[in-house]
């Protein structure tokens, strides 16, 4: 009898009701990103350009200099569009888990995601009218 169910295993196949045979497709694609992502940079490297200079070489930060004096004046406009992407990218990360169990899911879930993503979209317009994405 196996214990991951409620109907005896198959002698023939002894794997069936295995609880890890549900993981392969996802170690699968693990495997198959890091071999894609790993051929990517060894190819950069391999055929890429390797020329030096004074400006490539100088350290460059979110497009000001990294060392200034603390007198200067902070502009804070490319932290607030970068602090308001990652909010609103993790926000959207929640969509994928929702996506996964959306059969399973009554009208309870459809409408929860659906006010989930009017809030979502709320601040989103509240930022643009406010010109959080103004470079200016």
């Amino acid at each position: 009898m196996c214990l991951y169910s409620h109907f005896p295993a198959d002698p023939e196949r002894p794997d069936r009701f295995h609880p890890m045979r549900n993981y392969f497709p996802l170690l699968l694609m693990f495997a198959v990103v890091a071999i894609i992502v790993g051929a990517i940079i060894f190819l950069s490297t391999l055929l890429g350009p390797k020329k030096r200079g004074k400006v490539k070489d100088s350290p460059f930060e979110c497009g000001f200099q990294p060392f200034q004096l603390p007198t200067d004046r902070f502009y804070i406009r490319f932290y607030l569009i970068a602090m308001l992407f990652i909010l609103f990218d993790i926000e959207v990360v929640f969509l994928f888990p929702w996506a996964v169990v959306f059969k399973t899911l009554s009208w309870s879930g459809f409408w929860s995601i659906l006010i989930f993503i009017l809030v979502l979209g709320a601040g989103y317009v509240y930022a643009w009218r406010k010109g959080a994405f103004q470079w200016e």
